[in-house]
């Protein structure tokens, strides 16, 4: 469905019956974001599975998982959240556990981790693929069935822009905010320009970003070259992939961190005064 690296769908290895019997309800939300559940469930299924341009032997798509990682570990890093092992994380649209298994590899806790996605053969790849102590749940990020401010880190990659409804957007982000904690992030990874070969999905830009987390500290980065360039640039030199990448106006993608902390800073001003 996207042209974009990350978040393949693989082959399931677990009936769907299986995840039918042990999913749990989702929340009721409104009937926009119902006829929304029923587009983007449509729109996953015409998508391609095991296409090469997102396998590790793509020079293409290695280069910016690479790239990704190392920007992401950075951050990380800048914003004392390293180490991660007494972190408790949450993936919204977490497919079939690629975020998950990779900050597991970065030192979290396979029980401090939890996602939760829409699409069942999705939820079921992702147990069989992750640790059986990660916490992988059926369920629309519109109605999160979490308490308030459990998560240090909430993570999001690629999902706000396959999901094309105004409402369920802005419901989604209020939840997001709802289990992070006052003191937490949510990590953002995602395009913000259109993919004029797909109407499935469409560009969060900066302003949009900004109206969906508003009194929010917003951290963001252009990066990922343009995926076609790349990969047809990728298998030659990966040197010329690293130089054009560090111009913004040919990468697709914002990545960064958004935080409570200027809504956090009001509110005690309020309650101070």
């Amino acid at each position: 469905m996207r042209w974009w690296p990350f978040g393949a769908v693989s082959r399931s290895k677990v009936s769907q019956r299986h995840v039918e019997r042990s999913r749990p309800s989702p929340a009721p939300i409104a009937d926009s974001s119902h006829i929304e559940e029923t587009r983007i469930r449509a729109a996953y299924a015409k998508r391609q599975k095991d296409d090469i341009r997102y396998s590790y032997f793509s020079m293409g798509n290695l280069f910016m998982m690479q790239e990704r990682e190392q920007r992401l570990l950075a951050l990380l890093k800048r914003n004392n959240l390293a180490p991660l092992h007494t972190k408790k994380i949450l993936e919204v649209g977490c497919g079939t556990g690629y975020w998950l298994r990779e900050f597991i590899k970065w030192g979290a806790r396979p029980e401090n981790i939890t996602g939760i996605d829409l699409l069942v053969d999705r939820v079921a790849e992702a147990r069989y693929l992750c640790p059986e102590a990660v916490k992988i749940v059926y369920g629309n990020a519109a109605a999160l069935a979490f308490p308030d401010a459990t998560f240090d880190l909430v993570v999001q990659s690629t999902v706000f822009t396959s999901v094309l409804d105004a409402m369920m957007k802005h419901q989604m982000a209020s939840e997001m905010l709802r289990v992070v904690k006052d003191d937490g992030f949510i990590l953002w990874y995602d395009y913000h320009v259109n993919n004029p070969w797909n109407p499935d999905v469409r560009g969060v830009k900066r302003r949009e970003i900004l109206q969906l987390f508003p009194g929010c500290r917003i951290q963001l980065q252009r990066i990922t070259l343009v995926p076609p360039l790349v990969r047809l640039l990728a298998p030659y030199s990966w040197l010329t992939c690293y130089v054009l990448g560090k111009m913004p106006w040919l990468c697709t993608h914002y990545l960064g961190f958004i935080s409570k902390e200027l809504q956090v800073s009001s509110i005690a001003r309020k309650a101070s005064g």
